[in-house]
Order: structure tokens, then C-alpha cells, then sequence
């Protein structure tokens, strides 16, 4: 199941009441290769549930330029879901502070997992620790294995 920023909100509260410690990762998993499942290994041993919020079509097309994503959300999502326990698409107006602040409250997530090379590091520890949790540094990207690496590979 897909789960959308109003689906999870009670799922959350569940798995918070049963005391389980609940590990956020958010990305475009583009291509899912093996420094995501990396990524997603090391986010998933940090806690006891791992939630992966997966960016719609518009905000990859927006940040990473035309011809982005190579596949869809849904495609993306269903990619990801064998390597988490629960699988959130953000919609297309995933895009300001105010509804990224709507999906830590909703979620609540005792860590906050990100890559070396996440952006935004203020703003994200901001509002996990707004909302009881802490970021946490789970992987160190490797600029050697990336989509636009393996797009650019396979067009030359």
C-alpha cells in the first residue's frame, strides 16, 4: 500500500503508542540502484520502522530538470517498497517549509535519516527536533554511483 501524508498520520500514532522508534527517509529514488538500497539499509537498522517518503513527478522535474523522473512515482514507489516498511507519496505541492513541516507532524519520526549530501540541513533538523526527533547522517553519498551518473552513461 501507498500511503499519502494523511493515510500514515494514524499508522504513526500506532506504531508511536506500541513505543516503536520510527526512521524518516524522503528522496526520488529515480532509478532505484544500489547506493539507494545503501542508503535505505543503513536508514532501516537505525530504528525500528522506516517510513521513505518518495518526491512526486513535478518536484523531480523541477529540481533535476526535463526528462526527470525516468520513471514515475507510482513506478518509484513500488521500486522502494521491498526495502521499507511503509511507502508515502508526496504530492506535486510537496514543495515549500509548510508542507514539509505537515509531514513531520504527521510522522513524528524519532530519527530523520539523510545521506551526507542532503540539502536543506538547517531546516530539516529544525523540524524533526520540532517534533521530538533528531536528523541523523546515515549514509556518505557516492558521487560515483548516482542516476544522473548512470543517465549520462547510458546516452554516451
Amino acid at each position: 500500500m501507498i500511503y499519502t501524508i494523511t493515510t500514515i498520520a494514524p499508522v504513526c500514532a500506532k506504531l508511536h503508542a506500541q513505543g516503536k522508534k520510527i526512521v524518516l527517509a524522503t528522496g526520488f529514488f529515480d532509478l532505484l540502484h544500489q547506493e539507494h538500497i545503501n542508503f535505505l539499509t543503513k536508514a532501516k537498522v537505525v530504528g525500528d520502522i522506516l517510513i521513505v517518503a518518495v518526491e512526486s513527478d513535478e518536484r523531480a522535474r523541477a529540481l533535476k530538470g526535463e526528462g526527470r523522473p525516468v520513471k514515475s512515482q507510482l513506478v518509484r514507489c513500488q521500486k522502494v517498497s521491498p526495502h521499507v516498511d511503509y511507502v508515502l507519496a508526496l504530492d506535486a505541492n510537496f514543495n515549500n517549509f509548510a508542507a514539509f513541516d505537515s509531514l513531520m507532524s504527521a510522522i513524528r519520526p524519532d530519527l530523520y535519516a539523510i545521506s551526507s549530501h542532503s540539502l536543506h540541513l538547517k531546516s530539516k533538523t529544525f523540524l524533526a527536533e520540532k517534533y521530538g526527533g533528531h536528523l541523523v547522517v546515515v549514509h556518505d553519498f557516492n558521487p560515483a554511483i548516482s542516476t544522473t551518473q548512470i543517465i549520462q552513461q547510458t546516452t554516451t
